[in-house]
């Protein structure tokens, strides 16, 4: 099942010249949507302008989930991703994942990543606290004179939308961060939704949507102009 979110977005320039029709982002995270499998489910999307990808997925699904839908990919790695399907698939079939804390521009919107979880561990992609402070203060200074910023992260900030376990916290710097960009949308993954329940994707710290997109989430932004912010449903 894919959910569906949407809401406005404040920079008009990823619509100019697209007469009002919304940009159409899927973001998958962590568990394969197997509804994609299907020509039929993805044909009912529609056309995708950009895929995002938040982590913990195996580079052929990311291949031949950007190949199914003839749209660019944008990416984060999470914390499994790495060994030999990494080392010996990823160049071939995928583009590198975005670079930490710089600013990509990709379907006319600036997107912001930063891949891994919380260190936990000696093996997988991981990275400490004080690693994300360094990232998170070079992410401010590379972006805080352009805005708005898409950030695509694999783990959540901590307290939002994170859990207690060490493994699944969240990062104390991201907060930091957010309170300075103020992002209209994070999306994430990392937090497996069985623990949580399908509803409660996501939350709102500073003003900023946090959505954890595991599985898949079809994501329209809209233009600016227009009443009504946000409206989500689950999928069809």
């Amino acid at each position: 099942m894919t959910d569906r979110l949407r809401l406005r977005w404040p920079d008009p320039a990823p619509f100019t010249g697209r007469d009002g029709r919304p940009l159409r982002i899927l973001a998958i995270s962590d568990e394969p949507d197997p509804s994609l499998d299907h020509a039929g489910t993805r044909e009912g999307l529609g056309r995708i302008d950009l895929i995002i990808g938040a982590g913990d997925l195996q580079p052929e699904y990311l291949s031949f989930v950007a190949d199914a839908f003839h749209a660019p990919m944008r990416y984060v790695r999470g914390n499994h991703d790495h060994g030999a399907a990494w080392e010996h698939t990823e160049r071939k079939l995928l583009p590198q994942p975005m670079p930490d804390a710089t600013v990509v521009h990709e379907a006319g919107l600036r997107l912001i990543g930063f891949s891994g979880s919380p260190k936990y561990s000696d093996r997988g992609t991981e990275v400490s606290a004080i690693g994300m402070w360094g990232l998170s203060i070079l992410a401010w200074l590379r972006a805080w004179r352009s805005r708005p910023h898409l950030v695509v992260s694999h783990a959540p900030p901590r307290d939002v939308n994170d859990d207690d376990d060490r493994v699944h916290r969240g990062f104390t710097a991201f907060r930091w961060l957010v309170r300075r960009l103020s992002p209209p949308l994070w999306l994430h993954g990392h937090t497996a939704l069985v623990r949580r329940g399908i509803d409660d994707r996501s939350a709102i710290f500073n003003d900023t949507l946090f959505y954890n997109c595991t599985g898949a989430t079809l994501i329209e932004l809209m233009p600016p102009e227009g009443s009504g912010d946000l409206t989500r449903s689950l999928g069809e």
